[in-house]
Order: structure tokens, then sequence, then C-alpha cells
């Protein structure tokens, strides 16, 4: 395989070649960077790039090779969002930085390093990660591989746009009310939000009062297995774990189909009933008949919400948004829907926040019988396009969050109660941009779901497709 078509493979396929000496760590590398700067100008999905020290690495992975070391991403070019922070480098989280560069990489950071992994460059974010678009004022609109008058979404819009593009098999990106998910639904990718606290921070502060948690975006769901193999707390390096649902690696999981699963088809948001576009909704049906061929039982059943679900994670992300910007020196260098959004947060009381917080508990128990009776729930992804970039551009902040809940009404209740979620693109609609579908499982069920969408991606290939826009 050409060097410039294992780009496209994704990165476990690069992990193999370069295991098996079909390329040498170096000369990958250079491939990635030579892709970048072709298309960095179209799409704007980094906002830094370590050249140099990425080179370094690579040719510190290359001796490790040499001497018959193993990792699931050794010597494999990688790229990481910009809430990671990476030693030598500032982190203004999408705005103006207000503090120097750090002197310690981050814990995902230094897992990835550890594992020989090749750190590129951070990824593109809107402002404190807020958005479902990656848009900003210091550094412009990340675009859409896919159709470049299109936002890639967001927040881990930069991360998608990079892996989307064919420039890294796989990224980090977080998620605290659908940042891997809206972005890979967006952008053909397969993403998964992991289970809250299954990848460890630095601190046990719980980012947005335990809405947000950290995960991979990649080409295929072994590119998204390998890192989770290399940055959760249960993956290769401690031996995997032991589950019902097989156990081992998160890499074996997605290799292995599973047993015969129960699943419910939910077309229900906390809000209610929503409109599906109708492709989007067609392709969710076909999904759940290419499911049933496979050996799976699907039928439609509604979740049991109740009226306070969609309050709980209204209540902490908007908390969780003034929070965040509360420590910050300038906070009128943040951008003005920034500030109007930490005004409503700073609405919220103590109390309000205290009540969000345990009634998670009464919400897990309304859920424990669904989850009983199923093994996973297929929902929709996105439920219409990716916004044409600009189209928030003179929204305020209560605007926009009105504007962006229409197409993502499905995502922000599994931040609530911290379940894992995987994305799984569905097939191109007939403008040509990707549709995506979620699959969701209890608690610590990612092995149960990289099973159950690797089975998917054999029977219904998807990493194949390559974005129009963009050479």
């Amino acid at each position: 395989m050409e060097t410039d078509e294992l780009l496209w493979a994704g990165a476990d396929a690069q992990a193999t070649a370069l295991r098996e000496g079909r390329v040498s760590a170096p000369d990958l590398l250079e491939a990635v960077l030579s892709r970048l700067e072709r298309v960095q100008p179209h799409l704007n999905a980094f906002r830094i790039v370590f050249a140099e020290t990425a080179r370094a690495e690579a040719r510190a992975a290359q001796d490790r090779l040499d001497a018959g070391e193993t990792t699931p991403l050794l010597g494999v070019p990688v790229a990481v969002k910009d809430d990671q922070d990476v030693a030598g480098d500032v982190s203004p989280a999408g705005g103006r930085p207000q503090f120097g560069p750090v002197e310690r990489d981050g814990r995902m950071v230094r897992r990835l390093r550890a594992a020989g992994a090749v750190v590129v460059g951070r990824t593109h974010v809107p402002e404190r990660m807020q958005w479902p678009f990656t848009e900003t004022l210091t550094y412009g609109a990340t675009r859409n591989p896919w159709d470049l008058d299109r936002t890639p979404g967001g927040s881990s819009g930069g991360t998608a746009a990079a892996v989307a593009a064919g420039v890294v098999g796989v990224a980090s990106g977080s998620d605290g009310g659908g940042s891997i998910r809206i972005p890979s639904s967006m952008c053909g990718l397969f993403g998964l939000k992991t289970t809250r606290g299954t990848i460890r921070e630095d601190t046990d502060e719980e980012h947005w009062h335990g809405l947000s948690v950290s995960g991979p975006l990649g080409r295929t769901v072994a590119d998204v297995a390998a890192m989770m193999d290399v940055v959760a707390e249960d993956g290769w390096a401690s031996g995997g774990a032991v589950s019902a649902d097989g156990g081992g690696t998160y890499r074996e999981a997605a290799d292995r189909d599973p047993r015969p699963l129960r699943i419910g088809l939910s077309w229900r948001a906390p809000v209610g009933p929503v409109p599906v576009e109708r492709q989007r909704k067609a392709a969710i049906l076909r999904t759940a008949d290419r499911l049933r061929a496979l050996g799976h039982e699907v039928v439609v059943r509604e979740l049991p919400y109740g009226p306070l679900a969609f309050p709980q994670f209204l209540i902490r992300y908007l908390r969780g948004v003034a929070d965040d910007v509360e420590p910050l020196p300038r906070k009128d260098w943040l951008e003005p829907r920034t500030r109007a959004a930490r005004r409503l947060g700073r609405l919220v009381p103590d109390a309000a926040l205290r009540w969000a917080r345990a009634q998670e508990q009464d919400l897990h128990g309304r859920f424990a019988p669904y989850f009983a009776e199923f093994d996973v729930v297929l929902q929709p992804g996105m439920t219409d396009v990716p916004w044409k970039i600009g189209t928030f551009s003179r929204r305020g902040a209560l605007a926009t969050m009105l504007g962006v809940a229409q197409r993502m009404p499905h995502m922000p209740m599994w931040n609530v109660l911290g379940h894992p979620v995987a994305a799984v693109p569905i097939g191109l609609d007939a403008a040509g941009l990707p549709m995506g579908c979620q699959l969701v499982g209890p608690p610590n069920a990612e092995r149960r779901l990289l099973s159950l969408a690797g089975q998917l991606e054999r029977a219904h290939p998807w990493a194949q497709e390559r974005p129009p826009a963009i050479d």
C-alpha cells in the first residue's frame, strides 16, 4: 500500500504497517505533514502544528519498533483537541490565550506519548468548547471536508475535520453534550463518548459538573479501539478488563462479533417527539434492518425520560460554562456570546445545581428497567444536515442554544447519565453529506458498543468513502 493511501486506511492499519516494516514512522509522518499542509488552508483544522517535535517523536518511535516493541499506536501520527494540555504550548480553548504555556502534558497526551504515538498538533474548538460548530473570532471558521461551506460540528470540530480529510487516522475529542458525536455524525466518522470515569483527567474535578468526558474519533472502529487501549484506565496497558461483554482489550472487542443483542429503537428526545430529516430517518430504519440481519432483535421502544430530564442537563451546562470561565483574568477578552452564556449560567443558584446532581440518581432508576430489557439503544445522531458556516454568527447565546438544540436533541441526556455512546456512520444523503446514528449502552459497555459497531462495519464498511471537497 502506498504511503498516501495508508493515510486513508486509518490509525490501526497504520500501526500494523509500521509493525510489519511496510512503512517507517518518519516516512509516515512526512506524508501526514505534507497532507496537512495541503488541506489546512481549506479546512483550518489545526491551531498549531508541532512539526519538529513530531519528527523527533517519529524517530524515537522507529527506534522502539526496530527494537521489537509493540503498542497499539507506536509510531502512529495523532492529533489532540485543543482542550488537552501540551507542554510548552498555551491552552486558549478557542479564544485569546489568557495564561502562558503549560509546563506539563495533560494525562491523555502523556499516555499517547508513552505509547509512542506521534502528536502532530492541536485541533480547533469553539470558544470554551460551548457550541456544536467550530467558529471563533480569534481563529476563524473550521470547515467540513465534505462541503467547505458547512461546519464539521463541534466542539471537536477541528479533530473531525483532520480525521475526515485523511490527515490523521485518529484523534482525541471530548463530549459535554454531543461534542464527539456531533462532528462524527457530520463528518462520516466513528466516535466514542465514554462512560464517565473511563478516561481520567489530571484532576478529580468534574468538567461541567460531570457532563464532559474525553474520547476518540477515528475513521474506523479499530482506530477508536486502539486509542482507547492507550488512554483508558482499563485498556491495553492494564491487560484489558473482564466483563459480561467478553473482556480483553478494546481492540480485541472491536474484532469480536457480539452475542445476539436486544436493541431498543427510540425516536423521542427528552423534549418530546422531534422531526428527523427524511433521508436520515430512512437511514436509521435501514440500520435497524441491517442489525436484524446480523442476528439482533430490534424493536421500537421509547425511552422513559420523564419531565425533569432536560432541565437537569440545562442547569449543569449553563452553570458549567459560567464556572469554567470564572478563573479567567480577562473576561472582557471573551466573545460576546460567551460572556452572555456566562451571565445566564451565573443565574443558576447552588440549590438548583444540587437538585440537578441529586436527580441524576432518580433518572438512573427510571432508566434501569429499560436497560434490564435492552442491551443497546439505537437513536438518531444529528437530525438534519450540518449548518452552513456563519449560521449563528449574529446570534446571542440564548438564540444560539435554541437554534442548535433542534438538530441534536437526542444527545445531551447521555451526558447527564454518563453512559457510553458510539457515533456510527450510516451512509451519505443525496447531497453527499454524511449521516450518523447513536448506539447507546449501559455504563461501562464500551466493549459491547465496539463489538456491535465493528460487526456492522464489517458488513457495511464506511471508511472507503472520501470527502470530495478536498483532494
